[in-house]
């Protein structure tokens, strides 16, 4: 009795700690404490204007206004000083001026000034009422109802050019720019002596009455054979040089080195001249 007894009191005791110590073991380990989020980076602060600039801020660009004429620099270009109209050989000219204000004529574009000799030198100009240029465009000649008479293209800069029928290749230029223009062909005619040095080759008489070649050429007599050979029969002007039309369609050209003396080109060491006598 007494045996059992203690069995009994003993399983107790192993009752009453055993739930104890499950729940000791089963407890789970503690946590280590959760980390605090980083804090965030701090924000990169903007350079800040120059001190100028804040006190000076640039000005909004001007607007363009609506009306504003097209090409104004290029017409600015072509305004205050006189320009030469001329055909090629320059033996035909006259002075226009330009102007910005309106033709007063429906279509006619800007004011354009002839002088007075110019419509007895280009008849066709009498139809010319006005003038328009815009940029990277011709710089054209119009009529009343601003139809094209004339269309200039700038080769080089203050140098313009337009073909037309019957006239070849017509310019325009600044006067200030310009050579005296080359003599014309009734300045050019008369009396003529061709030399080498101190001796004669040939004496010429040129003359204004057309040939099929170009003007009249008259050879007097005794001739240099150098000369002879050549058998000039006409003359014309060209590009400002004096140029004699021989047998073979082949050419002899001058260039005016002083007034009414004329030397061949290219120069040579002994260079042929054309003296007006």
């Amino acid at each position: 009795m007494i045996l059992r007894a203690l069995l009994l009191s003993g399983l107790s005791a192993v009752l009453v700690i055993g739930p104890a110590f499950a729940q000791t073991s089963a407890q789970p380990p503690a946590r280590a404490p959760a980390a605090k989020p980083a804090a965030p980076a701090p924000a990169v602060a903007k350079p800040a204007a120059p001190k100028a600039a804040q006190k000076n801020p640039a000005p909004p660009a001007p607007a363009v206004p609506a009306d504003a004429p097209a090409g104004a620099d290029a017409v600015q270009a072509m305004l205050g000083a006189p320009w030469e109209f001329s055909n090629a050989d320059r033996d035909r000219h006259c002075v226009v001026s330009f102007h910005k204000e309106r033709a007063g004529r429906t279509g006619a574009g800007m004011k354009i000034e002839l002088a007075k000799d110019c419509v007895g030198q280009f008849p066709f100009l009498s139809a010319v009422a006005g003038w328009t240029l815009a940029d990277n465009d011709f710089l054209r000649f119009v009529d009343a109802g601003g139809k094209p008479l004339l269309e200039f293209s700038e080769v080089e800069q203050g140098l313009f050019e337009a073909p037309k029928p019957e006239e070849g290749i017509l310019f325009l230029q600044p006067v200030a720019t310009l050579q005296p223009p080359p003599p014309t062909t009734a300045e050019m005619a008369g009396r003529w002596a061709m030399t080498r040095g101190d001796a004669t080759l040939c004496s010429f008489d040129l003359a204004t009455s057309t040939t099929p070649d170009g003007l009249a050429l008259t050879v007097a007599p005794g001739c240099d054979a150098a000369v002879a050979a050549f058998a000039p029969s006409a003359w014309i002007m060209d590009r400002g040089e004096l140029v004699l039309v021989g047998s073979d369609d082949r050419t002899w050209r001058f260039e005016e080195i002083d007034p009414k003396v004329w030397q061949r080109v290219p120069e040579s060491r002994n260079p042929v001249r054309m003296m007006k006598q």
